[in-house]
């Protein structure tokens, strides 16, 4: 499976999670160097926790699930 559709995948079990707090994630882009960018939405785009979301949540699950991905940014 490609590295893409990897990520979404991922993407599409933590999502629940997210829109339960009226928010969301988007995949903008996965580089060959593994960097996965995203777009927090709705609620997740404004909260002060977004980062923290973003990084012990999102970032870390993608890890753990395919190791490809180095590191996850918000675009």
């Amino acid at each position: 499976m490609a590295l893409k559709a990897q990520v979404e995948e991922v993407l599409n079990q933590v999502r629940p999670m997210l829109q339960q707090d009226g928010g969301d994630v988007q995949l903008v882009n996965v580089t060959d160097e593994g960097v996965v960018q995203v777009k927090l939405t709705g609620a997740c785009g404004s909260c002060q926790y977004a980062t923290m979301t973003l990084k012990n949540g999102i970032e870390n699950r993608l890890k753990e699930l395919v190791p490809a991905v180095k590191e996850v940014v918000a675009v």
